[in-house]
């Protein structure tokens, strides 16, 4: 492969790929009925920018519809080449105290955080502070022998590690950072080999949490800390954080979860920890349980801060380019996958499994991101490094058909017929709600 391509994307392009300039971003405007635009839509004009990604084109047309039939609350943000083209913000973040969803509106990330701590751990292998042939043991102790001899940290980024971890404590209610950090660190050495090493994992928490405590053994912070600063901040991503239950609650710049009740109803989850069901899983997937995410997984982002994200892994901001072309680079293949998530058959041309996250050809473009979804709370964002665009889904709502929104993205990103395949991607390449 040529040395100034990724993938079989020209060096010139993935420089270019989506991002928002400081300059561009301004607040929120006032709530209106129905779909409220972030800011004054000036879409770009030429070839590059399809007549359905626009303002007013099907995907904007699309969402729409869903907003009022209650089916989406939150927000859509397409970018290219560094510009908005499209931003609509729906529903409402807090309906208690009657704060709308805006473009600067946190939501909750759950799966479509994961990457993070893949970029944090090549971030300390460019910096030559590990190896990704490391084994658990050479920086951890109290694992299984197995898995500390035999299970590298490649393994554990690939989902690959044959592990199998118990299943969590769902009626637990956390109530301190430290709570949180002492439960997941026990969990994570209850895992045992299930599989040799090499063997797809049927994504094993210890998968998530392993790395968090490998940054911290090697960078002496701890998970959270870590991120914020050498991803968070260095991006420029000023509403992303990893935020507690009490700054939930108090904080009305994030968005709160609202899960559906069996009659028909949404209940706040975050001020209302066991109400909404009575299925031990919905509650312990409950995200207002939680008194902060696991190391390794979730956080809060806005829409823009995740443009800055994509951004950044391109123009050197997080990872130098052979690292860059490490992150996002096909490590297994994936068998396409009807059904399920993706409620059809229609795979894309190819899929494979990245580091925490699925890549994969549809319409013969590159398509990389990561998406997520609990009672309450979807995200997802999307690199498009062919052609320069990047989409962002974030809902605070249960009815948000997150899947059908990615396809839609896709389709009017790529073009007409070539959305289908993205929420098998999704599907394939592991991007399940939870640990």
């Amino acid at each position: 492969m040529d040395s100034d391509s990724v993938g079989g994307v020209d060096r010139r392009r993935l420089l270019g790929w989506g991002g928002l300039s400081a300059a561009g971003m301004v607040s929120a405007g006032a709530p209106l009925l129905g779909a409220r635009p972030a800011r004054a839509d000036a879409a770009p004009t030429g070839s590059g920018v399809p007549a359905d990604t626009r303002p007013g084109g099907a995907y904007d047309r699309y969402m729409a519809k869903l907003a009022a039939e209650g089916r989406f609350s939150g927000v859509v943000l397409l970018s290219h080449r560094g510009r908005t083209v499209l931003s609509r913000c729906y529903g409402m973040a807090d309906e208690e105290r009657g704060v709308p969803n805006g473009e600067h509106t946190a939501f909750s990330l759950n799966s479509a955080g994961k990457p993070f701590h893949a970029v944090a751990i090549l971030q300390l292998a460019q910096r030559g502070l590990l190896r990704l042939s490391d084994t658990v043991g050479t920086h951890l102790t109290g694992y299984a022998r197995e898995i500390a001899e035999q299970v590298t940290i490649h393994h554990l980024l690939t989902g690959t590690s044959g592990m199998r971890t118990p299943d969590e404590d769902v009626q637990r209610v956390f109530q301190s950072r430290k709570e949180v950090h002492e439960f997941y660190e026990r969990w994570a050495r209850q895992a045992t080999p299930e599989a040799p090493p090499g063997t797809p994992s049927s994504h094993s928490g210890a998968e998530v949490a392993i790395p968090a405590q490998i940054i911290e053994a090697v960078t002496g912070q701890s998970y959270w800390d870590y991120v914020q600063e050498n991803i968070f901040e260095r991006c420029g991503m000023d509403g992303s954080g990893f935020y507690t239950r009490p700054q939930w609650l108090t904080d009305r710049r994030i968005a709160h979860p609202y899960m559906a009740l069996t009659d028909g109803g949404h209940v706040d989850a975050v001020r209302h920890l066991d109400q909404g069901s009575s299925d031990p899983y919905v509650l312990g997937k409950n995200p207002g349980r939680a008194f902060i995410d696991a190391p390794g997984d979730g956080g809060f982002a806005t829409a823009p801060d995740l443009v800055r994200f994509a951004r950044a892994l391109g123009d050197g901001t997080l990872l130098d380019r052979h690292y860059a072309e490490l992150f996002t680079g096909p490590k297994i293949p994936l068998a396409p996958e009807g059904g399920g998530l993706a409620r059809r058959a229609a795979p894309a041309d190819a899929s494979f499994g990245a580091y925490q996250m699925p890549v994969g050809l549809v319409g013969g473009q590159w398509v990389w991101g990561r998406a997520g979804a609990n009672p309450g709370v979807g995200a997802g964002w999307t690199i498009y490094p062919d052609t320069g665009w990047v989409g962002v889904i974030l809902t605070n709502r249960d009815g948000a058909p997150l899947w059908e929104i990615l396809e839609q993205e896709t389709r009017a990103v790529i073009g007409p017929g070539r959305g289908a395949g993205t929420a098998d991607r999704y599907a394939s390449g592991q991007l399940r709600s939870s640990r």
